[in-house]
């Protein structure tokens, strides 16, 4: 029998390999897989292999992502965004860089829309960055705001990310989605107070205050009007799981009827929207299902060579000293985040880190809340941010260099949120707790 030191390195250093070298990650991962259960048990391993496709595929709270994915698409698709960028430019009034309010209240509505940062990203950037510049507003704190609210979008709740986290940590999904949001406002808040002390200390930060940005009664309550349809959204998902109505696949069902009501009343609706919606979703799904079913049976190799009673074992040596285990298990995914997609990492460690927390007795929910914290920020932290190349691509004329260098104090506003929910758990705990 192989040991299980040796198995777990020349895996880890395959998938590494072929990360880094281009084939698509579903492809990559699966590819791994393949060879290694050939390679322990020869053809019978196949057996094993389609039952763990079958056993993935039949896990009732992975039916969230389609739905979740598929409620992104419709609002992104029928341009009803677009009222959401009026309403909050009408409720914002005259206060010091606006435009960087304006941006990180969108990233957390948008974010309790969608909860993919790539498309806020890239939906910011391609908005309200070209506004930002051609109003004078520094351009590496416009585009490390745009950045950091982007960020956001994995933490508030709806998330796929939390969904796929949730379910190879086998923690309770819909527990996991309450948990995102204490420390996603917190994050805003943390956001805004960086870029003030920004503002404060450099005038030329944020030019000055029009008086058009003066708000009427009658322009606040037409922006509320606007903003109005988006409640539905948000509380036909989150409203129905604090409520304890609906599980997370039964909300995210309701919030995609909630997208097509909205995007109906905004006079969005068509049926090539739906279409579009609906292949596009289906395409992203198939992708994520194939990955999760690889992963699951990557987490089986792991106890079939020994790994995983060794890593216990190992973890079970720390066990004394917490801190130190849980920095060194948190530095991992951040250095790592530098240079593998987020989501490849993701695969990878939950199956290596689980009995580690475990034996640790870490709080789960707390535990798992913190590495989506380093994995969200892992998008923006660079050389491989995933989140920095989407907004890259809205914006082809600026250099990485300049957004290298705009990411990195966001980075920071992000560490300090890290250090802030091991020091105060309840910000992440006490909704789920309250849920019980």
């Amino acid at each position: 029998m192989i040991e299980w030191y040796v198995f777990l390195s020349v895996s880890l250093s395959v998938l590494l390999v072929l990360f880094l070298s281009g084939p698509p990650l579903f492809v990559s991962f699966l590819l791994v897989n393949l060879g290694t259960v050939l390679m322990l048990l020869g053809e019978r391993g196949l057996i094993l292999v389609a039952n763990s496709i079958f056993d993935s595929a039949n896990i009732a709270s992975l039916s969230a992502i389609p739905l979740f994915i598929l409620m992104g698409e419709i609002l992104t698709r029928s341009g009803s965004v677009e009222n959401l960028f009026r309403a909050m430019d009408g409720l914002i009034g005259r206060v010091p860089g606006r435009q960087y309010v304006l941006t990180v209240a969108i990233s957390v509505i948008f974010g309790a829309l969608s909860g993919a940062a790539m498309a806020v990203a890239a939906m910011l950037g391609r908005s309200l960055y070209p506004t930002m510049i051609d109003r004078g507003y520094d351009r590496g704190l416009s585009i490390g705001t745009i950045l950091a609210g982007a960020s956001l979008a994995p933490i508030i709740p709806p998330s796929v990310l939390i969904v796929v986290i949730a379910t190879l940590a086998d923690v309770s999904v819909g527990r996991l989605l309450i948990a995102g949001v204490g420390p996603g406002l917190v994050a805003a808040v943390l956001i805004l107070l960086y870029i003030a002390l920004r503002v404060s200390r450099r005038e030329k930060s944020a030019p000055e205050v029009p008086d058009t940005a003066r708000r009427g009664w009658r322009e606040i309550v037409r922006s509320i009007g606007l903003l109005l349809p988006f409640s539905i959204i948000i509380f036909a998902v989150m409203g129905l799981i604090l409520l304890g109505v609906a599980t997370p696949s039964e909300a995210a069902a309701s919030g995609v009827l909630g997208s097509v009501l909205v995007a109906a009343i905004y006079g969005r609706f068509s049926l090539r929207m739906i279409r579009e919606s609906v292949s596009s979703a289906m395409l992203i799904t198939a992708m994520i299902m194939v990955i999760v079913a690889s992963s699951n049976l990557f987490g089986q190799m792991l106890g079939l060579t020994g790994a995983t009673r060794g890593l216990i074992d190992w973890g079970g040596a720390l066990a004394d000293n917490p801190c130190v285990l849980l920095t060194l298990l948190l530095a991992i995914v951040f250095v790592l985040c530098m240079f593998i997609d987020q989501i490849a990492l993701m695969l990878i460690l939950v199956p290596i880190y689980k009995p580690l927390v475990e034996a640790a007795g870490f709080d789960p929910i707390w535990f798992w809340l913190l590495v989506l914290l380093n994995l969200s920020v892992g998008g923006i932290t660079p050389p491989f941010g995933y989140t920095m190349f989407a907004f890259k691509a809205t914006a082809p004329e600026i250099g990485l260099g300049p957004i290298y260098r705009a990411a990195w104090p966001f980075v920071g506003v992000f560490i300090v949120l890290m250090a802030v929910v091991v020091a105060v758990p309840g910000i992440a705990t006490w909704l789920p707790t309250a849920m019980n």
